[in-house]
């Protein structure tokens, strides 16, 4: 009974732990099957052993992420991390798992940089209920430098800070250009600006995740939101079936182009941003 670091020997078990909700799952699955659980492929995912079986995760990279996680296992995961030290920038995940983690961490990491504690989890299954945008596209990989400005547009202004680049500068356009090159990076470009934009961040078992939805401030207020994501819906439901999301409650605009497609809410997400 306690927590360790899984590897590969692991894999079967912890993508049993996942499978029990793939949908809520999405972002972990989609790294565990990348990395197979080697930490040298990726971040450290942390194992609850309870009576010898593998009862819930905590992906412990970048984002820490609870998966599957029980009272007495979020209880583990916090006092594991208590001892590893925080390395991450954000605790993320359904909004129970990330509030229970944050009332034993908060004492230790805190104070956060901001706390988001009502984050609708979204669902699409069907076709989009709205007609596509038709000039929404998968990005070109030649399209990097015109994608890339509004890759790092959106995210300063989602997370509140620029993107983490690395040593070389280069860490965060890399991750853009392998999702063009994966066919995963969606926009609407009209004379080498681009208007609107979506990627697909994670794909995991019939199940996929949109990220990075954004349009360019100029151009919002023209409705290109909701028809753009119906053209992102249908192309990434290409690459799996079930499509999700998250969002921020107080972001009603945005909320209102997601249900506009045929999008459902069927979890509460918070996010802990350092």
């Amino acid at each position: 009974m306690g927590v360790r670091v899984l590897g590969p020997r692991d894999l079967a078990a912890a993508r049993a732990v996942i499978a029990r909700d793939p949908v809520v799952n999405v972002f972990v699955d989609s790294l565990v099957q990348a990395s197979g659980l080697d930490p040298r492929r990726g971040a450290e995912v942390w194992g609850y052993v309870e009576k010898g079986g593998l009862e819930a995760l905590c992906h412990a990279g970048g984002n820490m992420v609870p998966v599957g996680a029980d009272d007495a296992a979020l209880r583990a995961f916090a006092a594991y991390a208590l001892r590893r030290g925080r390395n991450c920038f954000q605790i993320l995940g359904p909004a129970r798992e990330v509030e229970q983690l944050w009332t034993a961490l908060e004492p230790h990491w805190g104070p956060a940089r901001e706390v988001r504690d009502n984050q609708p989890f979204m669902v699409i299954e069907d076709p989009p209920l709205i007609a596509p945008d038709p000039l929404v596209r998968a990005v070109e990989p030649v399209e990097l430098p015109i994608l890339y400005p509004a890759c790092v547009a959106m995210y300063t202004e989602e997370v509140g800070v620029p993107p983490q680049t690395g040593p070389d500068g280069t860490f965060y356009r890399s991750r853009v250009a392998e999702l063009i090159r994966a066919g995963r990076a969606f926009a609407r470009i009209e004379d080498g600006r681009v208007v609107f934009k979506a990627e697909v961040g994670s794909v995991g078992t019939g199940v996929c995740q949109i990220q990075g939805v954004w349009v360019d401030p100029e151009f919002r207020g023209r409705g290109l939101a909701a028809p753009g994501m119906a053209a992102v819906v249908e192309l990434a439901r290409q690459i799996a079936p079930v499509v999700t999301l998250y969002v921020n409650a107080f972001n009603a605009p945005a909320r209102a182009a997601y249900e506009r497609v045929g999008f459902r809410t069927i979890e509460t997400f918070a996010t802990i941003l350092f």
